[in-house]
């Protein structure tokens, strides 16, 4: 039976204005906009300055906001198809909170906002949609994802099209403008040289950028260049060749914003940030080896349109998982990680875990927290080997991993806290912090992680595979071959403590 298409609308607060797309949601991932519109409004340049929306900027806001609520009624969306969304300057800004509540009185906008992290996850989505199949490099070879808005710039990093970073930096147009708005032009790019320099360097530890073939920027700035100096590839995507790229943000550099809007014929807003953008764009080409650049003309409202589309698209959904993992692997990497000991760790508490599913009954989404504390158990050896299990949660929950907000960094840096040592105890302030569901999350993925890691006790992988039976009121892990298994024995005693506990099951290695 045909599903019925649906209307949808997705709402971005940013840093310089709001933007509204109306779309339509039909069959298996089908859709297409039907509407957009926008308001500039400068959020932004309230709260990089003072740290607050300023009651002049909240009015404002709030009226664009009744305009969108009448202007969706005449489309006659219901409520629960309305996603509004906000980035960076609500992010930051101190009354968040109470403009967050504020709307949802006035307007009965559900507001919610959206981490940086979020932000590369549903960029990267759009980006994906818009490329299609027109740029088979981005796949196969080295590519760097970049869109630089008002408060923040959002870069992924991939090899061979696998995930190796994502990182949401405070470098946005607006910050730029603010810092360097009493120098000249020359000014203004050695101040931008000097901050991308940093910024480069601390990206080519984790991939060379000289090695970049595909070099993708979206966002409004990113669309300016693409009319004036692109070519169009598809309907969503245009390209700019390296050299061309080049000599148009040498050209505009010089220009006074008044001159962008004359040249360009773009309006205040967009060339009030224009040239920053292009410079941080331009600094960043010229450290890779991409022969053009390529601007899909998409943002992450295309990329949350799509997610809502796309629902629980399983080869999607698959995707994204194996995204996570390559860049839980990179951050891994970048810190030393035994990779081969947490690989085969990972590989059995996977067994156990897909043995195990009525005895847990834990999901998809939870397998994959759970790899990937697997794959980052040991990672705080690189501080220290006694407490590591310590040092590990720091890094995990002070590091970014593509495709995982906050609160679930916060459920596996716990989880790699307990895959060692005591369990959680009335004084461990991280683990309380958590939601009460979190929490017994925390304890079921540790005790899974505990027995995986006694497995591989010696980090030899002598235990290759395991299979499980389960008894009345044991579970027995089976392996293959005869080797000498003294040490997994040690430490299954050691550490099967908490499993017991959880689950009420002995564990006996035969």
């Amino acid at each position: 039976m045909e599903t019925k298409p649906r209307h949808v609308a997705v709402l971005e607060i940013g840093s310089t204005g709001i933007r509204l797309l109306v779309a339509e949601i039909y069959g298996t991932g089908g859709w297409k906009v039907l509407d957009r519109a926008g308001k500039p409004v400068a959020l932004g340049r309230d709260v990089f300055t003072s740290g607050w929306v300023s009651r002049e900027s909240f009015m404002e806001c709030l009226s664009v906001l009744r305009n969108f609520r009448e202007f969706l009624a005449g489309w006659g969306i219901a409520d629960e198809d309305v996603h509004v969304i906000a980035t960076s300057a609500l992010r930051v800004a101190r009354n968040r909170d109470v403009f967050v509540d504020r709307v949802r009185q006035e307007t009965g906008f559900r507001l919610a906002i959206v981490e940086g992290i979020e932000e590369n996850r549903l960029m990267y989505l759009a980006v994906r949609f818009a490329l299609k199949s027109d740029f088979p490099l981005f796949w196969r070879a080295n590519s760097m994802i970049l869109e630089i808005g008002g408060g923040s710039t959002e870069i992924m990093l991939l090899r061979r099209g696998q995930m190796v970073a994502a990182h949401s930096l405070k470098l946005g147009t607006i910050l730029i403008g603010q810092a360097s708005r009493f120098g000249s032009a020359a000014v203004q790019g050695r101040y931008l040289n000097e901050n991308i320099r940093n910024t480069s360097t601390q990206l080519s530890a984790e991939l060379d950028l000289a090695y970049v073939r595909t070099f993708v920027i979206a966002g409004s700035d990113a669309r300016i260049a693409a009319v004036n100096a692109g070519t169009e590839v598809n309907e969503n995507c245009r390209v700019i060749p390296r050299e061309t790229f080049i000599d148009f943000a040498k050209r505009i550099q010089a220009y006074t914003v008044e001159e962008c809007m004359e040249k360009l014929q773009i309006s205040f807003a967009d060339a009030e940030g224009l040239i920053p953008g292009i410079l941080v764009y331009k600094f960043l080409l010229e450290q890779t080896g991409a022969a053009q650049v390529v601007v899909p003309y998409v943002s992450i409202r295309e990329g949350l349109l799509i997610d809502l589309a796309q629902g629980v698209d399983s080869s999607l959904q698959e995707e994204f998982y194996s995204q996570i993992t390559a860049s839980a692997l990179n951050l891994g990497r970048k810190y030393h990680n035994d990779e081969a000991h947490s690989r085969h760790v990972a590989k059995l508490c996977m067994s156990l875990f897909d043995a195990l599913v009525n005895e847990h009954g834990m999901g998809r989404r939870e397998r994959m927290m759970l790899e990937t504390a697997a794959l980052l158990h040991d990672i705080g050896m690189f501080i220290k080997a006694s407490g590591h299990q310590l040092h590990g949660q720091y890094i995990v929950a002070n590091s970014e991993i593509f495709g995982l907000p906050h609160e679930e960094l916060a459920i596996i840096a716990n989880v790699i806290r307990y895959h060692r040592g005591e369990p959680p105890s009335s004084t461990d302030i991280d683990y309380l912090a958590l939601q009460r569901e979190e929490r017994i999350l925390v304890l079921k993925m540790a005790s899974l992680l505990k027995v995986a890691d006694a497995l591989d006790r010696g980090h030899s992988q002598q235990i290759k595979e395991i299979s499980v039976e389960k008894k009345t009121e044991s579970v027995v892990l089976h392996t293959t071959g005869n080797r000498d298994l003294s040490l997994e024995h040690i430490g299954l005693e050691e550490k099967a403590g908490l499993f017991q506990e959880v689950f009420g099951f002995k564990v006996i290695l035969s």
